[in-house]
């Protein structure tokens, strides 16, 4: 099984997988970090050279990630449904990423904008854009319509899954019940 789980930055999506992959047993596989290994084949030392490389180039290393993944089993693939960009929102996941990853199920983690604001605002480690809460709940609507145009593209179920505040483990358990997890 390979279930795409998907949230804008700051809803706790590594949070909710690392509870849910450590009672399953499943891998955890970052798109970006399988896109990464495969520049580093090619002599690219940072993300930062993959977006300054000629589109082409860009998607024939998503493609190859895609491939990667696509043969794996038992794996959450932590990812984008849409990248907030200054031209507009670019899809994470284009038909031949999906076609080559074949999901079983793809997981939308959401929680209210004013929660991810407080998130990111505790989170030091990383660099975030600073979104107003309408501009979230744009983000977040945007990847609910390109979650379900996955959804129509493989036949895979849609799951959308909240994440409150202090509320993790019920998140992993949701999705763990989602995937059949404990069932006979």
């Amino acid at each position: 099984m390979r279930v795409v789980v998907t949230g804008v930055p700051g809803v706790g999506k590594s949070t909710v997988l690392n509870m849910a992959s450590r009672k399953m047993g499943y891998g955890i596989i970052n798109f970006g970090d399988v896109m990464m290994e495969l520049a580093n084949e090619l002599g690219i030392k940072n993300r930062d050279e993959i977006r300054k490389l000629p589109v082409e180039k860009q998607r024939e290393i998503q493609k190859l990630a895609a491939e990667r993944i696509g043969k794996m089993e038992n794996v959450f693939i932590d990812t984008h449904l849409s990248i907030k960009t200054p031209s507009g929102y670019l899809p994470g996941l284009p038909e031949w990423v999906l076609r080559a990853i074949n999901p079983s199920m793809i997981v939308i983690i959401e929680v209210d904008p004013d929660i991810i604001i407080k998130r990111r605002e505790r989170d030091n480690s990383r660099y975030r854009d600073e979104d107003s809460p309408e501009m979230l709940l744009e983000h977040q609507s945007i990847n609910r319509a390109f979650g379900a145009s996955c959804s129509v593209f493989t036949g895979a179920p849609l799951v959308i899954i909240k994440n409150e505040e202090g509320m993790a483990e019920k998140a992993s358990e949701i999705l763990m019940e989602k995937i059949g997890y404990g069932k006979h």
